[in-house]
């Protein structure tokens, strides 16, 4: 089916970059103030609310809006841009902060956007306060609590976007798959452990629905729902978004093991000190000779990783060929995702702003 385009759809006067990061800066805008506002209403005034409302719309204002920018891409490929269409897509930030801030907690990471964890901020909170009870307790409870209000105001902010009951009706289907999704997802990563490592099938599956499904294809088919477009945009943006967002867990894999401190945020190698049983260890001890297979399993079996830990981990995965391979298996996906466009069926703008997205999904140092 092919979808002309329409007026307001790709500026002339725009580079697909550009245009981009003008969207990206609107979602984080209207989020933003969308849980300001609500911080206000509920929290202001009360003395629990003495840090929550600072503390909540800052840790929105630290996002980067990836899910809302895939999803007005969606709606842009069967509408013109629109305010509400806007709104809609930004409520996804929100979204995404819930499962950051009950993620924090589940993994019990101290740092997140540069920034201490929202369970950190709320554990010295108490501790300065002099409270009795467990500081750290009251820090995972409130961060928790306050992810379950980025979960509400998600949706609230959908519902309060202005688009029209019909409009709405056509994206909540997807809405509550992506939701169901990331929450089993999540469960599956509990579970996630270099000891027993999962088959790199079963790590797929896993990866597609807490992160990739969640990152891209979701997003993406929830504002092409929304704008009403037909199966064949629907079937492309679906593979499009299978195949980069396994590229986009990957290299998030990768930032995990690999990744610089200073650009990231987190600590050196942290999902091996986690014993996170991501795709570059599964796929290292696919690729393990017997005597690597010796030292994988000895360090998978260590009680803890420490600093000179982690640099054996990086050194044997460099040695399998497993960092090299999983760089290709994500300039792989991303080639073919690009492929799966049709450029009888997407509109121009919306094909090159979904290259561009490709390339900040795959070549991200963050």
């Amino acid at each position: 089916m092919a979808v002309t385009v329409a007026a307001g759809v790709a500026p002339a006067e725009e580079s697909p970059a550009v245009w981009l990061d003008r969207v990206g800066e609107r979602c984080l805008a209207e989020a933003h103030d969308f849980v300001t506002a609500r911080a206000a209403e509920h929290l202001s005034g009360h003395r629990e609310g003495a840090l929550a409302e600072t503390v909540i719309p800052e840790f929105v204002a630290g996002g980067k809006c990836l899910r809302p920018m895939f999803a007005h891409v969606g709606w842009c490929c069967g509408r013109p841009e629109s305010d509400a269409a806007l709104r809609a897509a930004s409520s996804l930030e929100l979204l995404h902060c819930f499962a950051l801030a009950q993620d924090d907690v589940m993994d019990g990471s101290s740092v997140r956007r540069r920034r201490p964890a929202l369970h950190v901020r709320f554990a010295r909170w108490h501790a300065e306060q002099g409270w009795s009870g467990s500081a750290t307790r009251f820090g995972e409870s409130a961060a928790t609590l306050f992810g379950d209000l980025f979960l509400v105001w998600s949706e609230q902010l959908l519902r309060e976007s202005g688009l029209d009951p019909e409009t709405l009706a056509r994206g909540w289907p997807v809405y509550d798959l992506m939701r169901a999704e990331l929450a089993v997802g999540q469960l599956g990563d509990l579970v996630n452990d270099a000891r027993s490592l999962p088959s790199w099938d079963g790590l797929l599956d896993v990866l597609r629905r807490k992160s990739g499904n969640y990152t891209v294809r979701r997003p993406l088919e929830f504002g092409a729902a929304l704008a009403g477009c037909g199966p064949a945009v629907l079937a492309g943006l679906a593979e499009y978004g299978g195949l980069l967002g396994e590229a986009f867990q990957f290299r998030d894999d990768l930032l995990g093991v690999f990744g610089d401190p200073a650009i990231t945020g987190k600590p050196a190698g942290q999902d091996l000190r986690d014993r996170k049983a991501s795709s570059v260890i599964v796929l290292a001890a696919t690729m393990t000779d017997r005597g690597q297979r010796t030292e994988l399993t000895n360090l998978i079996e260590l009680t803890t990783v420490d600093d000179a830990a982690v640099s054996r981990w990086r050194e044997l995965i460099v040695a399998t060929g497993a960092r090299e391979r999983l760089g290709e298996l994500i300039r792989e996906r991303a080639e073919k995702a690009l492929a799966v466009i049709d450029p009888a069926v997407v509109p121009r703008h919306a094909a090159e702003v979904l290259a561009v997205l490709a390339a900040r999904c795959t070549e991200r140092d963050q």
